[in-house]
């Protein structure tokens, strides 16, 4: 299925960013200038996020186009550093490794939405602005990082633990992003309170394994993320506030899903697991 035009810019500004970001580093080819790069890489990225700010401003004028586009563009930019901490930084590398994934999970979210469900696709999508908690919850894993990184250097220095990591997000991310393409225009990121008419229940595929993959496969990716970073305090407060979050979600989308679907969606509840540790979904006289 071919995206639609709001995925083909979101696709090629997200390339513009890396790409562009990733090509700079090459400027700084030998030591002395490769000495500037290192002490001033933060100046460097958001040099080129302004910069690539005012490109995507005259390559995409329509307002909505250029909301778009600077998002990707920007989110390109993050995936171009990562790379380049990834490859380039021995004490940065697994921060790299992080940016990278952060910044192709949110991309991608937008993406995947455009291709399989256009008629869903708001600038939310890319999930940027999915709640205050989650902007807390990114900040307090970077400043734990950073902190234990300068305090206690060896810490951050595990690279089988963060291999372990990034094997978790690779997995959560192929779950949910599978579950987008399989649910298609059926999938929504936010609970839906009233059936479409073309709303259906779906059954096959990643969602025969358990109800609620694309949840599982968040939950997998935010953990892996602490773990690819070596956050002690942050791999227990994501596991315990993610798992709450979706056991609540959860029990609010399902009382939904039964009105919809009544006992198509009970008989498929008594022989499919929700996907998650220790969460049972809406338990009411219906589904008894």
């Amino acid at each position: 299925m071919a995206p639609p035009v709001h995925g083909k810019i979101s696709l090629l500004a997200f390339l513009l960013g890396t790409t562009t970001f990733v090509l700079s580093r090459l400027f700084y080819w030998n030591d002395s200038l490769l000495y500037i790069w290192e002490e001033l890489s933060v100046f460097i990225f958001f040099s080129n996020v302004a910069l690539l700010n005012i490109v995507t401003w005259f390559l995409f004028s329509t307002k909505d186009a250029y909301k778009n586009a600077v998002r990707a563009c920007f989110l390109g930019c993050v995936c171009g550093f990562g790379l380049i901490l990834s490859f380039d930084s021995l004490r940065w590398r697994h921060f790299g490794w992080y940016l990278t994934s952060l910044s192709v999970f949110h991309w991608s979210e937008y993406y995947i939405t455009a291709v399989t469900n256009p008629r869903s696709l708001t600038i939310e999508s890319y999930l940027l602005d999915h709640s205050r908690e989650y902007k807390i919850a990114a900040a307090a894993s970077w400043i734990e990082f950073t902190l234990e990184l300068y305090l206690f250097p060896g810490t951050k220095q595990f690279t089988v633990i963060s291999i372990a990591g990034a094997l978790l997000v690779i997995s959560g991310e192929m779950i949910r992003k599978f579950s987008m393409i399989t649910a298609s225009t059926n999938f929504n990121h936010y609970v839906q309170y009233r059936k479409q008419d073309d709303h259906r229940l779906v059954t096959h595929g990643i969602y025969s394994f358990c109800r609620h993959p694309a949840y599982l496969g968040w939950f997998l990716w935010s953990i892996g993320t602490q773990v690819i970073l070596f956050n002690p305090v942050c791999l227990v407060g994501y596991t315990i506030v993610s798992w709450r979050f979706f056991r609540e979600r959860i029990f609010e989308e399902e009382i939904y899903l039964i009105s919809f679907f009544g006992e198509d969606y009970v008989n498929y509840k008594k022989h499919v697991r929700s996907g998650l540790p220790f969460i049972n979904g809406y338990e009411g006289p219906q589904s008894s």
